[in-house]
């Protein structure tokens, strides 16, 4: 970073969340002033309570914290969130509030950073997924991120806008809903059988310190009006991760198959590509999943 952008404020959405506390960690370690948006404490420099589908409480919050950066992290994620409407509420009409508090700034933000979702992809038949692949999504989630990926991509010409499709990611600190910190869980509290879906599919797996990373450098570069995709270029599959943490645990869990945990359209491969990312910012460093795995089984073990 640049002797001029320390001390710079950030604002970040979602602050109190499972990426946005690495986020902060990561922003706070270079130098920045880190101003969240969220529900709940977090280890920002300021944190704003405010809820992004409030309009009114949106602006206010963002004329207090008059940020040089935007990450805009805050989501409703969790796929199998049974309510419908609040992935649309929040995913699209939460960042529309958000960019127009932003816009009638005096002062606006030199960039802002829109988290979207590699999920918006679908189930394209091809064994790599880069950028030009035609979105097509398959659940309400990827939906409503595609929605507001439309809709953001109005305001490229008033807000310097990155907008990113990340992959699957996991680390340290991520709900246990979601399927590796399910699984390492059970491997923490020495469970010896464990309900799962298809052991098959495989994902793209980043580490979040890897992701957060990648943010925080396309923050810093010159891109804008981009959609670019954040993933290491690597599928592993559930039945891969399962092998390696029986090795870490020194035990073979047994896996039971519970036809309830199998999506209905269930996406059997994504592998990212990330030349649009290399080509921006450069190389970044990648966490091996096994890394990864091994940081998650000692967190609080």
């Amino acid at each position: 970073m640049t002797a001029s952008m320390t001390g710079k404020t950030v604002l970040v959405t979602g602050a109190s969340g499972f990426t946005g506390r690495h986020m902060i960690d990561a922003l706070k370690a270079r130098g920045y002033r880190v101003v969240g948006l969220g529900v709940a404490p977090s280890q920002a420099d300021v944190m704003l309570p405010c809820d992004l589908t409030d309009a009114a409480s949106v602006r206010q919050a963002v004329a207090q914290a008059q940020p040089d950066y935007v990450i805009h992290l805050a989501a409703l994620s969790f796929v199998g969130h049974g309510d419908a409407e609040a992935f649309y509420r929040v995913n699209v009409f939460g960042t529309l509030n958000l960019l127009e508090a932003l816009a009638a700034l005096p002062v606006k933000p030199r960039k802002v950073l829109i988290a979207s979702s590699a999920n918006v992809y679908g189930t394209p038949d091809v064994e790599v997924i880069d950028e030009s692949i035609c979105p097509a999504p398959v659940n309400h989630y990827a939906c409503s991120k595609l929605a507001m990926e439309h809709m953001a991509r109005t305001w490229f010409d008033r807000l310097p806008t990155i907008i990113t499709r990340p992959f699957n990611y996991t680390g340290p600190g991520q709900d246990e809903r979601f399927l590796i910190p399910k699984i390492v869980g059970h491997f923490q509290r020495g469970a010896r059988e464990i309900e799962l879906g298809n052991l098959d599919v495989s994902r793209d797996f980043s580490d979040v310190s890897d992701v957060v990373n990648a943010y925080v450098a396309l923050v810093e570069s010159d891109a804008a009006s981009v959609i670019v995709n954040v993933c290491s270029g690597r599928a592993t599959s559930l039945r891969e991760v399962i092998a390696m943490m029986n090795t870490m645990a020194g035990y073979d869990i047994e896996v039971r198959v519970n036809p309830a945990f199998v999506r209905q359209n269930e996406i059997p491969r994504m592998l990212g590509d990330n030349a649009a990312l290399r080509k921006l910012v450069g190389a970044l460093p990648q966490t091996p999943i096994e890394t990864t795995l091994t940081r998650m089984f000692l967190a609080n073990h």
